[in-house]
């Protein structure tokens, strides 16, 4: 791609970086920034440097806050008998915006994967059993990726809260709505007949 300044190919390669965003997509932003006023851009520009400088991640739970505690694990509504343990912080945008959840969050920071070298010490695993004794935990919610790593991580989580006695669920895994079963794959159909439930 040719550009017709620097400062604009220097621009599109940076916000290229960005998920998602070609260096196409990338030339409409740049583009589309240079039309708007100059206090516009600066905006964005302070936005994100407060945000690099600022955001910090809760003691409790490790999910991003504007201040030492989040706002879920500060909140007086929440039931802190169900603790939902997820792979990242974006996970628990996704639940979160399900309106379903009234429990608290544990976010372990990744996965254990031995082939990308992420072992349990380099996780938020150790303080779990903290929380589950402080928040006085009646049901873990292992909310993470059906993949060989979340499988893994799962079983870990498991063995090691074995002795606490609690009640340890797992996110329904099946079909999805709207999805047809000629394409659906072996593993996720085989696993929708086992954990097949009545119908009311």
């Amino acid at each position: 791609m040719n550009f017709p300044s620097k400062l604009i190919e220097n621009a599109v390669n940076e916000v290229s970086k960005l998920p998602g965003i070609g260096k196409k997509s990338a030339l409409r932003v740049i583009l589309y920034l240079l039309k708007q006023e100059e206090k516009s851009t600066e905006n964005l520009s302070v936005a994100l440097q407060t945000l690099r400088k600022e955001i910090k991640y809760c003691k409790k739970c490790y999910n991003i806050s504007d201040d030492e505690i989040c706002s879920i694990c500060a909140s007086k509504t929440r039931d802190n008998t169900i603790l939902c343990i997820v792979e990242s912080f974006k996970d628990i945008f996704a639940i979160e915006n399900t309106a379903q959840f009234r429990g608290v969050y544990h976010v372990l920071g990744g996965l254990i994967s031995p082939m990308d070298g992420i072992a349990p010490e380099d996780l938020h695993l150790d303080s779990i059993t903290e929380r589950i004794k402080e928040l006085s935990v009646k049901e873990i919610i292992l909310a993470v990726s059906p993949t060989m790593e979340g499988d893994t991580t799962a079983f870990y989580i498991t063995k090691k809260l074995k002795e606490l006695n609690l009640k340890i669920t797992t996110l329904a895994r099946g079909v999805p709505v709207g999805g047809e079963l000629e394409y659906t794959d072996e593993i996720t159909l085989g696993r929708s007949i086992l954990s097949r439930i009545n119908y009311d």
